[in-house]
């Protein structure tokens, strides 16, 4: 083989075994600070993109097909000295079998996102210490991703990476930053953590595999009964609901899901929606204009 060919195919090689698990895009909107053209915005907007998708989160190779889709949307409402005061949306999906649709699996609105930030400094994690809160929220969220990915694909798969944003939790708690306490509020990091960790709501990682494994990926075999999987997999939700009434991992799921969930039943084989909608209507009050158009 030419030189010139070998060391292309050897380049590829490389590229392939040490492909990261996100493919993740960062937008930033500073509009509110006043002053939003300011180069270090884009600057963060650059070198986040950078940490996401370089970093290796684990030990898994990802072929090109199987990274999770990302989306961060922050928001910068405050600007003085190097101190960023802002929030972040997350968005996340993974490819659904046999298909080019990408099915949502985390949307999450972080409130609790104020760090510090030098512009061009190097962005580094490090799972055994608190190094910056920027570094540290982000790490949180795409552990909490890899953790709701492996759950769709093997039951309780995301453990280990829930584990993982639990200790980002731990060091993180002494550090004076909003989100990683028990006191922080309903709607943090802390509580949305402890829920997936919890016994108290251990039906909800039995609902993701299945709703993903049997309804999503099973579209291709039988869209009919893939869509009363679905059905099933939502009601298994409902013992979360009895038990923790508008609970904060429930309202993150029908965040990602409503839409979803309303265009699967919106068309194609009919099926039996009557339980399906009274359970949506009972766990997700606030979707009720999704759940309004869904048909038989």
């Amino acid at each position: 083989m030419p030189r010139f060919l070998f060391l292309i195919s050897l380049l590829i090689a490389t590229i392939s075994s040490t492909a990261q698990e996100i493919n993740s895009s960062v937008s930033i909107n500073a509009d509110q600070t006043g002053q939003p053209n300011l180069q270090v915005f884009r600057t963060l907007e650059t070198q986040l993109v950078e940490f996401i998708n370089t970093t290796k989160w684990t030990d898994k190779d990802f072929k090109n097909q199987e990274k999770i889709d990302c989306n961060m949307s922050i928001i910068i409402t405050n600007f003085e000295a190097n101190v960023f005061q802002a929030t972040i949306q997350i968005q996340a999906s993974r490819p659904v079998y046999r298909s080019s649709y990408s099915t949502p699996i985390y949307n999450y609105n972080d409130k609790q996102f104020n760090f510090t930030y030098f512009e061009f400094e190097s962005l580094t994690f490090n799972i055994n210490s608190f190094g910056s809160n920027l570094t540290s929220v982000i790490a949180f969220h795409v552990y909490t991703i890899l953790g709701l990915d492996a759950s769709t694909f093997t039951l309780d798969g995301g453990r280990e990476y829930f584990d993982i944003a639990k200790q980002i939790v731990n060091n993180a708690a002494s550090s004076g930053s909003q989100g990683w306490k028990s006191s922080d509020g309903t709607q943090s990091r802390f509580r949305y953590n402890d829920a997936l960790i919890s016994q108290v709501y251990k039906e909800f990682h039995t609902a993701m595999y299945e709703y993903h494994m049997y309804g999503m990926d099973a579209m291709v075999k039988s869209q009919k009964d893939a869509k009363e999987n679905i059905i099933k997999s939502i009601s298994i939700l409902k013992g979360i609901n009895d038990r923790r009434p508008n609970s904060y991992l429930l309202r993150t799921f029908f965040d990602a899901k409503s839409d979803e969930i309303q265009s699967i039943f919106s068309g194609g084989p009919s099926v039996d929606i009557t339980e399906l909608v009274n359970n949506l209507n009972r766990m997700a009050p606030t979707k009720r204009e999704n759940w309004s158009k869904i048909k038989y």
